[in-house]
C-alpha cells in the first residue's frame, strides 16, 4: 500500500507523486505512490482535484477517487490521455471543497454526539455534500421543539471551541470503547485489525475514516433545514453549515 496522507493529515492540499499503475478499462484510472485525495466512505464523497506535470505543464482533472485493492484510485475525464508509469506528477486538491466536506463531517459527528448524549438514539444513515448532510435516528416522534432544541445544543458544543483527534487502535483495543459504533449496523469489515477513530474531546468518539476539522470553532454554526419521518422509528434531521468564521479556512 502506498503513502494516503488523508488518514493521518487532513490539512495536506497537495504532494509530489509517482505513477505506478495505470488502468484504460474504464475511465482512465491512476494510481500514485502518494496521494492526499480521500477515496470516499462513510457518506463522505471523494475528493476531487488535479494532476500537474511540471516538465511540459500537461493537468489532468481528477473526477472521482475510489479504495481498490487497498490503494486509492484516481478517475480521469473519460477519453483523456493518461499520464504514463513512472511519471512525476503534482497532485492537487480543490481544496475549498475538501475543507467543506471536513467541517460538515464534524457538525455532523457533534449532531450525532448530542444525539446519542442526550436522547440515546442510534444512527441508521447518514450522507453529505459540502456545507450540508443529513443523519438519520432511532427517534419515535419528532417535533419542531425537539429539533430546535436539538439545533442550540449542537451550536453550544462547537462553539466551545473542542479539539478534533484522531487515532488508531488495535481492534480489540477499539471495540473495547463503550459506544464506539453508533450506527445501527456495524459497517466495520470482519477481520480488520486497526480501527481509526475520530474524538470530539469532551462530546464524541467513534470508528470513523473520514477527514476532520482540528477543532470544533472551524465548523460555525449549523441551522437545521429540515425534518421528516423515514419510518415507525427512523427520522431524519437534514442540516446546513453557516459561513466558516473568517481565518479558519
Amino acid at each position: 500500500m502506498h503513502l494516503q496522507i488523508c488518514y493521518s493529515d487532513a490539512y495536506a492540499r497537495q504532494v509530489e507523486g509517482r505513477v505506478v499503475a495505470v488502468d484504460l478499462l474504464e475511465a482512465p484510472l491512476v494510481v500514485l505512490d502518494r496521494t492526499v485525495f480521500y477515496p470516499g466512505g462513510g457518506g463522505q464523497p471523494a475528493d476531487r482535484g488535479i494532476l500537474l506535470r511540471a516538465e511540459d505543464g500537461r493537468s489532468w482533472t481528477v473526477q472521482a477517487a475510489r479504495k481498490s485493492g487497498g490503494e486509492i484510485v484516481h478517475e480521469l475525464e473519460a477519453g483523456a490521455e493518461p499520464p504514463a508509469v513512472g511519471d512525476r506528477l503534482r497532485v492537487d486538491l480543490d481544496w475549498a471543497r475538501r475543507f467543506a466536506l471536513m467541517r460538515t463531517h464534524t457538525a455532523l459527528h457533534a449532531l450525532c454526539g448530542v444525539v446519542w448524549r442526550d436522547y440515546a438514539a442510534l444512527v441508521t444513515g447518514g450522507n453529505m455534500e459540502p456545507g450540508a448532510g443529513r443523519m438519520d435516528f432511532e427517534f419515535e416522534r419528532m417535533s419542531g421543539d425537539l429539533v430546535d432544541e436539538i439545533e442550540a445544543t449542537v451550536n453550544a458544543e462547537l462553539a466551545r471551541e473542542r479539539d478534533v483527534r484522531v487515532n488508531v487502535l488495535p481492534r480489540d483495543e477499539a471495540f473495547a470503547i463503550p459506544d464506539l459504533i453508533r450506527t445501527k449496523v456495524n459497517l466495520l469489515p470482519e477481520g480488520i485489525e486497526e480501527i481509526r477513530t475520530i474524538e470530539i474531546v469532551g462530546l464524541d468518539l467513534q470508528a470513523d475514516g473520514g477527514t476532520h476539522v482540528a477543532n470544533t470553532r472551524e465548523v460555525g454554526r449549523i441551522r437545521v433545514t429540515g425534518y421528516e419521518s423515514k419510518g415507525r422509528i427512523n427520522k431524519r434531521i437534514r442540516v446546513q453549515l453557516d459561513a466558516p468564521m473568517e481565518g479558519t479556512t
